[in-house]
């Protein structure tokens, strides 16, 4: 099973400038594991110490905010999309 994973502009030095990737998970925790082989360090940009999602990435499946899901534990299926959005914070 394939889902496409949206690399937003800050983390694609992590995925060699790809704005998509695919992985075969079976949860979000799935597609972060899967994105972390393949992609060394980019974990670190997505969860904290404690293995939550950090505060200011929003993550989306299908257009859907996952926190309002399961979080990490919300399930994917064939053919999904994550998105990774980074929070945008400012402004006067």
């Amino acid at each position: 099973m394939s889902v496409t994973v949206r690399i937003p502009g800050p983390l694609r030095k992590y995925t060699d400038n790809a704005e998509k990737v695919n992985v075969e998970p079976s949860d979000l925790g799935g597609v972060i594991s899967a994105l972390e082989s393949q992609y060394p360090g980019i974990k670190d940009r997505l969860l904290d110490e404690a293995g939550e999602m950090r505060y200011f990435v929003n993550v989306y499946l299908n257009g859907e905010d996952v926190r309002f899901l399961n979080g990490l534990e919300t399930s994917i299926g064939e053919g999904d999309e994550v998105s990774i959005v980074p929070a945008v914070a400012g402004g006067a």
